[in-house]
């Protein structure tokens, strides 16, 4: 079996991509701007690195198409990738010349030439842009450039065939942004407001609403979590679960000010805020400074959430007044701390709690939103950490939440390990955050998407052109 992306005229220059490896059944999907289907969904399996305790979401890139690990990046303005030359091979690459609508678009802030022989990231009159790694904090100048990204297609409830995303626009960038990184990831996937995220070119392409949806899997889970994008929903997790039928509603907050490595004038932050207005343990408020929890004209304070933070943050007052209400919440249920591990201040020999379906017993913690009966509740799942010990106690569980100093950018950055197991929905449209709370609850989890597809292939070739994808046996 031949199947192969034709145009008018053909292509002349093919490009042949083994079917040994894909075990997917692409099949009479047209991506013609103009014969779209403005309902496809789309799906990409989430996994969590231990060592770094990050997350990576996988995708199809290049051509020919390679299966490509990428750390995600829920504020990411945009997607960049190792252009290593040695590293970077694919014949569907392009490099976006400086001074044209495109290139002007991105934001632009510099125009890059090139002194080796051309390549992917070398190219001269190239559009410039500034890559940045969230976790070192460190950037550089790289080229812009656009290439093939797949996606693999779902209904709600398992994965299907592959979806193309022709043009895919994201930067170039040196092995060395790679530092501190997940082993094995190649760039990052941006996912934030910016016309340039994944989510966006996705949309735009498909003329579907700017809407995707992340479950990302807990430390415990040997399966991968899920990455919805253009759908709002189904999601459905076994057993039948769909958990778009459980999400509550919050506004989505612009902050006006960004705070990347390199400032882009006038341009307000790609990352996600909410408006968290106080915080409970076990039902009682926790006495804080509610000017933090709002955004200043200087673009400080309030709640954003981040993917590449692993453990929520709060800054000092805020944590300190947290921690004195959890230590006492929980010595109300016979519980006594001990000898604290780093990074946490809080913590509790594993023998002295008891176990449920939703974690260690603790105190409930809950983020009260724009209406008190608006909630984002957290149970020990989420709220702990399970720590190995050395002492007498044995293991641990640590309160997950660490100390922001004074004064930081965001006064509280709700992190990786409080999403786990949480459905998070972006809508970019209705401009707002829908969130499911834990859905143990709902006697699932992240990692009980289907991804499973027992279709295989006998042996052939796909060849790719520019729009629409034909079967030929």
């Amino acid at each position: 079996m031949t199947i192969k992306f034709s145009n008018e005229p053909p292509l002349h220059n093919s490009i042949h991509y083994p079917m040994s490896s894909l075990h997917f059944l692409l099949f009479l999907f047209c991506y013609h701007f103009n014969t779209v289907n403005s309902s496809t969904a789309f799906v990409a399996p989430i996994d969590r690195d231990e060592s770094t305790e990050l997350y990576t979401i996988s995708i199809f890139f290049k051509s020919p198409l390679q299966s490509t690990d990428l750390l995600l990046d829920v504020g990411g303005k945009f997607s960049w990738i190792d252009c290593t030359p040695e590293i970077y091979t694919s014949r569907s690459h392009r490099y976006i010349p400086c001074g044209t609508g495109r290139c002007n678009s991105l934001g632009s802030l510099a125009c890059s030439n090139c002194f080796r022989q051309s390549g992917p990231g070398c190219h001269n009159n190239s559009c410039g842009l500034f890559p940045e790694n969230p976790v070192i904090r460190d950037g550089m100048l790289a080229q812009a450039l656009t290439d093939t990204l797949a996606l693999t297609t779902t209904d709600g409830s398992s994965a299907g065939q592959l979806g193309v995303v022709p043009n895919f626009v994201l930067s170039c960038s040196e092995a060395s942004l790679l530092r501190g990184l997940p082993e094995g990831v190649s760039g990052l996937a941006g996912l934030g407001r910016s016309n340039f995220s994944l989510p966006a070119q996705v949309s735009s392409v498909y003329a579907s609403p700017n809407l995707f949806a992340i479950c990302l899997p807990s430390s415990s889970s040997t399966s991968s979590g899920s990455a919805f994008f253009n759908t709002g929903g189904p999601y459905y997790f076994s057993p039948g679960i769909d958990l778009s039928s459980h999400l509550v509603y919050t506004p989505l907050i612009l902050n006006p000010i960004g705070f990347t490595i390199i400032n882009y004038y006038n341009h307000p932050s790609d990352e996600y805020f909410i408006g968290v207005t106080s915080i409970n343990v076990n039902g009682n408020p926790v006495e804080v400074d509610s000017n933090l929890l709002t955004i200043n004209e200087k673009g400080f304070g309030g709640t954003r959430l981040s993917t590449v933070t692993p453990y929520t943050v709060l800054e000092s007052s805020i944590y300190n007044a947290f921690l004195e209400a959890f230590v006492n919440e929980s010595a109300k249920i016979g519980l006594t701390v001990t000898d604290p591990v780093s990074p946490f201040d809080v913590c509790y020999p594993v023998s002295e709690v008891s176990s449920t379906r939703l974690g260690p017993a603790f105190p409930t913690i809950d983020l009260v939103m724009h209406s008190d009966d608006v909630f984002w509740r957290m149970f020990g799942a989420n709220s702990m950490v399970r720590v190995a010990g050395e002492g007498e106690d044995g293991d641990l569980w640590c309160l997950g939440f660490v100390d922001g100093g004074e004064n930081p950018r965001s006064s509280v950055v709700i992190g990786g390990h409080q999403m786990e197991d949480n459905l998070l929905q972006f809508d970019l449209v209705s401009q707002r955050l829908g969130f499911s709370s834990s859905v143990l609850v709902h006697n699932t989890d992240c990692g009980s998407f289907n991804f499973t597809d027992d279709r295989e292939f006998d042996g052939g070739e796909i060849e790719i052109s520019t729009h629409c994808l034909v079967v030929q046996k």
